[in-house]
């Protein structure tokens, strides 16, 4: 990978972005536990060509994608529920958010993915958001000028978030994993046009030092 990314990804490790709707945090061990709940859904492995792990092996991949110069995972945390009292961080846990690096040919080529994985916060445009806000950062910081989807060809909501709300075009299929290759080039003003969009400002999207919900709350 290009050294300016992995200077750039290390250094968001440790930062979360808040959007309108959604809180970006890095993936971090207090939230392994509920991701494996999640990863016990057939249907979810399925979307996100995951293998059934244990919950030691879920907390060894964590680290892994941690350590990990190829890949950039944030959890996507629900902005409402983070926001209540009442609610703790890994209550307001909806999904994650994934860029990949790998095309070492391309370092300027990321492949990206979403997943809300539960149910209620579907269709809400939480993961519109969380694109949104990945795909800038990649632009922005990274330097990427073009993204790849890989999508299952039954996950007709997907690809209608890709492909009408994202502007990303078919450019190929796999038949042996049925997916459909999407992609969409970019440049910083096309991704500040799509945040303006949804009512976000690039400008506003600044990330800051992440601390888990319950160590603000005892700053308080």
């Amino acid at each position: 990978i290009d050294c300016g990314i992995a200077f750039h990804m290390n250094r968001k490790k440790d930062s979360f972005a808040l959007g309108n709707k959604v809180v970006l945090a890095p993936y971090r061990p207090e939230h392994v536990e509920r991701y494996h709940r999640w990863m016990q859904s057939a249907e979810l492995r399925e979307q996100t060509a995951s293998e059934p792990l244990s919950l030691q092996e879920e907390y060894e991949m964590q680290k892994k994608w941690m350590d990990d110069t190829d890949k950039s995972t944030f959890i996507i945390l629900s902005k409402s529920l983070y926001e209540d009292a009442s609610f703790s961080e890994t209550d307001s846990m909806v999904g994650d958010v994934n860029l990949f690096f790998n095309e070492p040919d391309d370092p300027a080529l990321a492949e990206i993915e979403v997943m809300i994985a539960e149910p209620a916060s579907r269709r809400r445009g939480l993961a519109h958001e969380a694109l949104l806000i990945m795909m800038n950062y990649a632009t922005e910081e990274l330097g990427i000028r073009k993204f790849r989807a890989k999508i299952l060809d039954s996950n007709t909501a997907s690809l209608q978030l890709f492909q009408n709300k994202l502007n990303f075009v078919e450019v190929g299929r796999n038949a042996v994993f049925h997916e459909i290759i999407l992609e969409l080039p970019v440049t910083a003003a096309l991704i500040k046009d799509k945040l303006a969009a949804v009512g976000l400002k690039a400008d506003q999207l600044q990330w800051s030092t992440y601390f888990p919900k319950h160590d603000i709350k005892c700053r308080h």
